[in-house]
């Protein structure tokens, strides 16, 4: 356990933070794309390329052993053939209940509620549009021991679905997936998906992220690549993602 103590962002859901012990997570990602994905999933060039920037915070901290409290939010950048755009991102609050945990597997439930800002408050939404959400979120994790065979000194898995009921926006039902191993004593490899839909045949979306994680005590340096890769009405961005950790 002491593996997943340290496994930073893809913890946030099935394991939950001690009390009186938290964490901040500093990401900034710079998403452009010259391509989208049309109404029949289909690329298409876009009339401009489209770039998304983005500096956020996460955090959480533990009230007790199985309550975590959750924030998180962002500053936006960008321009596309239609708009140029600055201002805050949706800023959301929430907590995460442990609903049950062993020695190797962690089952928790989240609620949120996020205030809609003037940067995109959905990926395929233009800037400003979407007033309100609640989101609720099941999420299921496991850990496994180190492998000879593969070499690594323990790994995870973790999966999440949830529930955004929207505001301005239609609602989406969202499914992620992390993949974590952790290498020697100081890094960590991370593989994530992030898919979704929206409702009434709306957009959808899956991206796919692979990162480093490089610790130093208590601080840790993530770098990596993230990419859509399948969508409706949505773009096919990519870019770099680089996040700085602090463990208190």
């Amino acid at each position: 356990m002491a593996f997943l103590a340290c496994a930073g962002p893809a913890v946030a859901g099935p394991w939950v933070q001690a009390k009186g012990h938290g964490q901040i997570i500093v990401k900034y990602e710079d998403i452009r794309s010259d391509r989208g994905f049309d109404p029949n999933g289909d690329l298409a060039d876009l009339p401009a390329e489209r770039r998304d920037v983005s500096l956020g915070v996460f955090s959480e901290y533990g009230l007790t052993d199985r309550l975590t409290l959750q924030f998180k939010g962002d500053w936006q950048s960008g321009e596309d053939a239609f708009v140029d755009y600055e201002g805050r991102g949706p800023l959301e609050v929430g907590v995460t209940w442990q609903a049950w945990r062993d020695e190797h597997t962690a089952v928790s439930l989240y609620a949120g509620y996020a205030d809609g800002g003037e940067g995109r408050n959905a990926g395929y939404a233009s800037p400003g549009v979407g007033d309100s959400d609640w989101e609720v979120r099941a999420s299921v994790g496991r850990s496994f021991g180190s492998s000879e065979r593969l070499r690594t000194s323990g790994a995870f898995v973790d999966l999440q679905a949830a529930r955004r009921m929207r505001q301005g926006l239609p609602s989406e039902t969202r499914l992620d997936a992390t993949a974590g191993a952790r290498f020697g004593s100081d890094w960590m490899i991370l593989g994530q998906a992030f898919g979704g839909q929206a409702d009434d045949g709306g957009p959808r979306w899956l991206s796919i992220e692979a990162s480093a994680v490089r610790e130093f005590g208590d601080w840790s340096l993530q770098a990596g690549w993230r990419q859509a890769v399948v969508g409706r009405e949505t773009p096919a961005g990519g870019g770099p993602v680089v996040a700085l950790w602090r463990r208190f």
